[in-house]
């Protein structure tokens, strides 16, 4: 399983990337604020696959964190600049950063428990 992680990291990335700059009907949902959400839970999931394609490499950890951190911001910064139909939010940067800083935290307390084969 531990060769496929970063085959796994990458796709979800090239997933959240993309669903990132599409035109997405709106879905009429009733929570406020529900695209933050979906924002904390891709940047969750992404930083999570990285952290395990790497888990071997711990010095690398931070700068996976940087990079998720880095990703987010270009995407809205992209929004805003290749698509007429989304805009740059620094809310969602927000968003994705705590669920990357979240990630980390989940990484590092499962990690001391148990040895990924």
């Amino acid at each position: 399983m531990k060769g496929n992680f970063i085959i796994i990291a990458f796709f979800v990335t090239l997933a959240v990337a993309y669903l990132s700059l599409i035109k997405i009907t709106k879905v009429s949902v009733k929570i406020g604020h529900i695209d933050k959400v979906y924002h904390f839970i891709s940047y969750f999931t992404i930083t999570i696959c990285w952290l395990l394609s790497f888990y071997k490499k711990p010095n690398l950890k931070y700068i996976i964190v940087f990079c998720c951190i880095l990703f987010g911001i270009i995407i809205e910064l992209l929004q805003q600049a290749t698509t007429s139909y989304r805009t740059a939010d620094y809310k969602d940067v927000i968003a994705n950063t705590i669920g990357i800083f979240l990630g980390l935290i989940v990484f590092n307390y499962f990690f001391k428990k148990i040895d990924i084969k």
